[in-house]
């Protein structure tokens, strides 16, 4: 019964909050105006500037703002329990996450589609906006590194969905072109994007029963790396307009598919094992006990809230939004679908992830997946587990080759001896919440994040009586859909951050402004180094990284967006105090959580990851050092007297 609580519940908050705390901010606060032209209309390029109808910006803004943020964060924080992971995930969303997201596109479209940094930089002078978009290109290379990671290693571990993504990516080409080069238009391209989702969908089904795309993790970092770049580089309306409406589909039917079967399942009285709470220090982030307070916002980003948001909003959504009017349904109703999202994720985890871990492929493949059953033997204090540096498997019998103190020794033993030192782990870690608290996260990343694909395809069979592994197939799809236009959105975000840290250039030095804020050497300077530390595979050190930077540019920009609430929208009491009063609170909980993994994170992962060490945490040490100057010119911008708004 218990997860369709949890979907039920999630529904009636967020259609509560939509029609009130919503309508509030709509008419109180932004004071939206259907009247006055947009900027996608104003500045019409063809190129950035391009108005889009409301529900094919919808489907871009969500897809772009999920990314891998509220699927991964969720599964990653399940190690301290359901329930404190559903919680954090409510509150953020609807005390924080919808007010940074609707306002922050508000303010950037009265500001002619500006970013939230030239934003800052109107309220709180030129410097704080060369700070602040520093602050970003250092974020944003945390998004492409974790981003990258978690879409490369779904690709290799189902590369149905990698083949599936890839004819996704050349249709919506065409789509692109249909729509707005044809007399076909809108509708008409609707249609044919429908059927283009569906032969996608079986292409990917038919790759994977055939054994095709069968690439490795690192293989798929070199597609990824390419694809990024050139797609960072395309006008919004070829590619990525098309691509996010076309999944946008995909991840409508999978919510819709996925919140069903877990209503379903919770009246059929299919229970809930994982722990609803484990310790307050479980073993999250970076490997090493975690307090809940103030790391929880270094695990679960998106899907409670994220200062990604923010960049989207006001780096590609206000350049295509076509009415103010329709900015409460992509702004807030964006976040609040990707915290239905992130509900999803906890309930069925929550509900089948001891049944994926003994799911036949994939108890096959942990049998000789030497990380996970690193972490087996050493629950299960069997020596030869723990310190494994190969296992293999001949016939009924498991050779193990691993370390000891005078240097390699090999043991065999049967292959049902292995299954059962597996299965008591997960028996051990299901009944007992401080292990599972100690063990948990770093299990689920050694089996490469399958958990997650396959407890939504067993939640629908347990459900329904459909096969899981088409479904395994279509979650990984849905799953890299969201991860991948994070991806190059955060790309053509960071391009945005670098063009405009070199704007004084342009009248001063134009040739040097020309090379240097070339589109294309933009693009590639982010992508490959934030790909250079995906490679690394230290993804429980990267992702912290990205989720705090991410957290605290949230609060940054909500501190800007109050500023613009105060100063230029004279919005009543209680409007001022919904932006302040999150802003404090955020800003609070990340800087203080950021310093903890400066302290004992990164110290940690340098003894054996040097290189990974040195770049996330002197892009956290930066990030802390211009979040503290901002902080203190928010404070300044608050003593000033009122401002009208400008324009560029």
């Amino acid at each position: 019964m218990l997860t369709a609580i949890m979907i039920i519940l999630a529904l009636v908050i967020y259609l509560v909050f939509y029609f009130t705390h919503g309508k509030y901010l709509e008419r109180r606060v932004f004071k939206a105006n259907p009247s006055v032209e947009t900027p996608a209309k104003r500045f019409y390029d063809g190129v950035d500037y391009v108005p889009a109808n409301k529900y094919v910006l919808y489907g871009h803004h969500f897809a772009s703002i999920a990314g891998a943020g509220p699927i991964v964060g969720p599964t990653l924080a399940l190690g301290w329990g359901w329930l404190p992971s559903l919680l954090w995930v409510w509150f953020g969303n609807v005390f924080i996450g919808v007010v940074h997201d609707y306002l922050a596109l508000a303010a950037s479209v009265r500001y002619d589609g500006r970013s939230i940094a030239w934003v800052a930089g109107n309220l709180m002078g030129r410097t704080a906006r060369v700070a602040f978009n520093l602050y970003i290109w250092f974020a944003l290379l945390l998004v492409v590194a974790a981003f990258g990671f978690v879409i490369s290693v779904l690709f290799s571990a189902i590369p149905g969905a990698g083949a599936a993504a890839i004819f996704l990516i050349f249709l919506a080409i065409v789509i692109g072109v249909l729509a707005y080069k044809t007399r076909m238009g809108f509708k008409g391209a609707t249609i044919l994007a429908i059927i283009f989702v569906i032969i996608s969908i079986l292409g990917g089904l038919w790759c994977q029963y055939a054994g095709l795309f069968r690439l490795s993790f690192e293989a798929w970092l070199v597609i990824l790396t390419i694809y990024t770049i050139v797609a960072a580089s395309l006008p919004v309306w070829l590619l990525l307009q098309p691509r996010d409406y076309m999944n946008a589909y995909i991840l409508w039917a999978s919510l819709a598919i996925g919140g069903a079967a877990l209503i379903v399942i919770g009246f059929k009285g299919v229970p809930v094992v994982v722990p609803s709470y484990t310790m307050w220090s479980a073993n999250v982030v970076g490997g090493v006990p975690s307090p809940f307070w103030p790391t929880i916002p270094l695990v679960i980003a998106c899907g409670a809230l994220s200062g990604f948001h923010s960049l989207v909003s006001s780096g590609t959504t206000a350049k295509q939004l076509a009415s103010e009017i329709d900015a409460l349904l992509i702004g807030y109703g964006g976040m609040l679908t990707e915290g239905f999202l992130a509900t999803m994720v906890i309930a069925s985890i929550s509900a089948m992830a001891f049944q994926t871990f003994t799911y036949p492929s994939i108890l096959q493949a942990a049998l000789t997946n030497v990380k996970a059953m690193h972490i087996v033997g050493a629950a299960t204090k069997f020596t030869p587990l723990a310190h494994a540096i190969k296992i293999s498997i001949s016939g009924s019998s498991a050779i193990i080759m691993y370390k000891t103190a005078s240097g390699i020794a090999k043991t065999t033993i049967s292959v049902s001896q292995l299954k059962s030192y597996y299965l008591n782990f997960l028996n051990t870690i299901k009944t007992n919440p401080i292990l599972f608290g100690k063990y948990y996260t770093a299990f689920v990343n050694a089996l490469k994040w399958t958990v997650i694909p396959w407890s939504y395809a067993l939640a629908i069979e347990a459900a329904f009586g459909w096969t899981p592994l088409p479904w395994a197939i279509f979650a990984a799809m849905w799953i890299t859909g969201f991860a991948l236009t994070s991806l190059d959105t955060a790309a053509r975000l960071g391009r945005f951050a670098w063009q405009e840290l070199f704007a004084p250039l342009k009248d001063r030095a134009p040739t040097a402004y020309k090379v240097l804020a070339n589109r294309w050497l933009a693009s590639i300077i982010l992508v490959v180094i934030g790909m250079a530390l995906a490679y690394s595979k230290a993804f429980l050190v990267i992702w912290p990284a990205f989720s705090g930077m991410n957290q605290l540019l949230a609060s940054l920009a909500l501190m800007t967006i109050s500023l613009w609430v105060i100063k230029v929208q004279k919005a009543p009491g209680l409007g001022k105090a919904l932006t302040v009063a999150p802003a404090i609170f955020l800003w609070v909980t990340v800087t203080v959580a950021l310093i903890w993994y400066l302290a004992f994170v990164v110290p940690h992962i340098a003894l054996v990851k040097p290189f990974v060490a040195a770049v996330v945490g002197g892009a956290t040490g930066v990030g802390l050092g211009l979040n503290l100057f901002l902080f203190a010119g928010w404070v300044r911008g608050l003593k000033k007297p009122a401002q009208q708004a400008q324009s560029a």
